[in-house]
């Protein structure tokens, strides 16, 4: 069982033999956080940098998927290390009631954003597949992941991890198929890994994509993810801390790998085949057009994709509402009562007719806000020695976790410049 940051780190025993197929079984944490870098405001940031901008965005695919490695690789390790979530140790080291409070505001505001993005996908998804009307669509989203949280609070964190990687393939093949009927040009790919912008909302929707890569509720998610997993004390013969931290750098390895290919599939699906076309920078229209144009089989497996994203991140963003509160405030709310209050924003959204594309892009950049938030207390943490003992940062790790967060705050602080100069 993983140790808490107060007890010694015990080396594992010698003469204990296990089965190679331990380290595969330990995988899954990340496969889980990952799904939050697959929601269906992904697939409206991708989609319309694609549509709009082409190729140019493609290297902010690649960066924030770098960046979600070391940051999801980082969460993990503080959940296996200590025991405890990134909100449990923040609400014991935040002293001052007020100021842990407003932490949790903040940082429930940004899993609210989150739920709006997945309900609306879910709804949109099966308005395209089934013609369904996106309130009720709204209601069935909800209700579906309720059921999927029902398998996580019952039957265990592994029964969740498979039914979440199962849908997760759905994504995969919905989001990339069509690459293989209509493949990117090489040239423009290549042009797209150029560090550039060329107008504010090109940084709009760079700030978008990297709040739909580098999601806050991910952060605190795969925290808990991991100590829930490897917190058993019912196993007789737990792996040491040394084989989960190993592991969890190949199952944050895997998921990273596997969520930024499909980032920029979708990009790349929108350069290639949906720029200039009227109306694709909505996922309605992309639909449209990707089925007239690259045939009905693969914008039904579109839409597939973005049903499969919108019920399995839901379910993840969920849980990590819950883990915040419980955090932070010492509230543990059930997990199935907290989806229904939070459900109430996105039917809102859908009851007044909103346009559900532009608010999961903008729902992506309320979520941008709020990584500085997640991501400076962690890169923090995860470098003491009080908190990790011997499996803290080295300091490479913590330079590069600097590096992101400043990169990520100074985009940020751009993007508010240029709104508010309305360029």
């Amino acid at each position: 069982m993983p140790k808490t940051a107060t007890t010694p780190f015990p080396a594992p025993a010698r003469g204990v033999r296990r089965s190679p197929l331990r380290g595969i079984w330990l995988l899954g944490p990340a496969l889980v956080a990952g799904v939050a870098y697959l929601d269906p405001g992904n697939v409206a940031s991708n989609m319309t940098a694609g549509a709009r901008y082409g190729y140019l965005l493609v290297w902010v695919v690649l960066v924030g998927n770098l960046m979600a490695w070391l940051i999801q690789y980082l969460s993990a390790k503080l959940g296996v290390v200590t025991g405890r979530s990134l909100p449990e140790v923040l609400g014991e080291r935040i002293r001052n009631p007020w100021a842990r409070r407003a932490y949790w505001l903040q940082a429930e505001l940004v899993a609210m954003a989150t739920d709006i993005a997945e309900v609306l996908g879910g709804a949109v998804a099966l308005n395209l597949l089934f013609d369904v009307p996106l309130l009720l669509g709204g209601i069935i989203t909800g209700a579906v992941s309720m059921g999927l949280l029902l398998v996580q609070s019952r039957r265990g964190p592994r029964h969740f991890e498979f039914v979440i990687i199962g849908l997760m393939s759905l994504i995969v093949i919905g989001f990339v198929a069509g690459l293989f009927v209509a493949p990117p040009d090489p040239a423009g790919v290549a042009s797209g890994l150029i560090p550039r912008f060329t107008d504010s909302g090109s940084v709009l929707l760079a700030a978008s994509i990297l709040g739909a890569t580098i999601m806050p509720h991910a952060i605190y998610a795969h925290s808990a993810l991991a100590r829930d997993r490897f917190g058993d004390p019912r196993d007789p013969n737990p792996p040491s801390i040394r084989t989960l931290i190993t592991a969890t750098r190949w199952d944050v390895t895997v998921a990273m790998i596997i969520a930024g290919s499909v980032n920029l599939a979708i990009l790349l699906l929108a350069a290639a085949n949906l720029a200039g076309v009227d109306g694709t920078d909505s996922l309605e229209g992309a639909y449209a057009a990707i089925s007239e144009n690259l045939g009905a089989v693969i914008g039904t497996l579109f839409a597939v994709g973005l049903l499969a994203s919108g019920l399995a991140s839901t379910s993840v963003g969920a849980y990590a509402g819950a883990e915040i509160m419980h955090g932070l405030l010492s509230v543990r709310i059930p997990l199935l009562t907290r989806r229904l209050v939070t459900l109430i924003p996105a039917l809102f959204i859908l009851a007044v007719g909103f346009d559900p594309t532009l608010a999961l892009v903008l729902s992506q950049v309320v979520l941008s806000f709020g990584i500085p938030f997640a991501l400076i207390p962690l890169v923090a943490l995860t470098a003491q020695r009080r908190t990790l003992g011997g499996y803290a940062n080295r300091h490479l790790t913590t330079v590069l976790g600097v590096i992101c967060s400043v990169l990520l705050i100074a985009l940020n602080t751009t993007l508010l410049v240029l709104i508010a100069s309305g360029a």
